[in-house]
């Protein structure tokens, strides 16, 4: 009996080891330069998963211009990337607008990103700037040196004077596209929409809080008809949502004390292919 436990911990660390070993699904990932010669599909959850069959969207476009494109990060869903373009158009006819100027949406085939992104893995994650798209003939050097400009004052708990209406009604439409699953904003910009908004309400229920994305706002699309392998997030919850994006700002105004017994948080764990849906081996491989 202590012979056949001492070989089952010696297999154990032999897998482990092999395991270990393997390199990070990031770097598999993130090598790939053109996108899998397959239908397109996603498989996974958008923060553990990968992209089949992607489509690149046009670095530049009547009204769009993809963004740091030294990253390769401009690949997607078609539907992704028909989201970008119908937005685009909306967002060119706002005064002082000409268009959208697009962050990180996708590498070739998804899966975990070298830096940055937990998410953006499914090819249905947009990055949309906050700087108005006005200059739809920037050249690849500036595009890698133009910056964003930030809408947030307090710490994200108002909007700052770079805040306009054309945001509002941008952000608007970007909610409204029955593609969209959810929106990530900081909270500021959330409570000043609820403040705003004249009209129908319903959309704002997609249009959530979160850290950080003050510079851009972040669109989740929802998994496409027909992609079986492909993990949706939960729908937001009932209502508006704007009782809950006041609360954040409530906590950042007047941060609650340190919950004494709240749990370290853990270390995030890199993915290895292994950790990533079967279907994933099979979009690395394809040509």
């Amino acid at each position: 009996m202590i012979l056949l436990r001492f070989l089952a911990l010696l297999a154990a660390i032999a897998l482990a080891n092999t395991a270990s070993a393997q390199p990070l699904a990031k770097q598999l990932f993130g090598a790939q330069k053109e996108s899998s010669q397959q239908k397109s599909a996603a498989f996974g959850s958008y923060s553990r998963g990968c992209a089949a069959g992607s489509v690149q969207l046009p670095e530049t476009g009547p009204t769009w211009q993809a963004m740091r494109l030294s990253r390769n990060r401009n690949w997607g869903h078609p539907v992704a990337i028909d989201y970008v373009q119908d937005l685009s158009r909306i967002a060119a006819k706002q005064p002082g607008w000409n268009g959208l100027y697009i962050g990180d949406i996708s590498q070739p085939r998804g899966g975990p990103m070298t830096s940055g992104h937990r998410s953006h893995q499914l090819g249905l994650d947009i990055d949309i700037w906050m700087l108005p798209g006005d200059n739809m003939r920037l050249s690849r050097k500036a595009r890698e040196n133009i910056s964003s400009i930030s809408l947030r004052r307090s710490n994200g708990a108002f909007v700052n004077g770079n805040w306009t209406k054309q945001h509002h009604a941008v952000l608007r439409a970007a909610a409204k596209d029955k593609r969209v699953a959810r929106i990530f904003v900081f909270p500021g910009a959330k409570v000043e929409m609820c403040k705003n908004e004249t009209g129908n309400r319903a959309y704002l229920r997609k249009i959530r809080p979160w850290w950080g994305h003050h510079y851009h706002f972040h669109v989740r699309l929802k998994c496409p008809r027909g992609s079986g392998g492909c993990v949706n997030q939960d729908p937001p919850p009932k209502g508006d949502g704007c009782a809950e994006a006041q609360q954040w700002v409530n906590n950042i105004l007047n941060p609650p004390p340190p919950d004494p017994n709240a749990p370290a948080p853990k270390k995030r764990r890199e993915y290895r292919l292994a950790d990533l849906p079967q279907q994933c081996v099979q979009v690395l491989q394809s040509n």
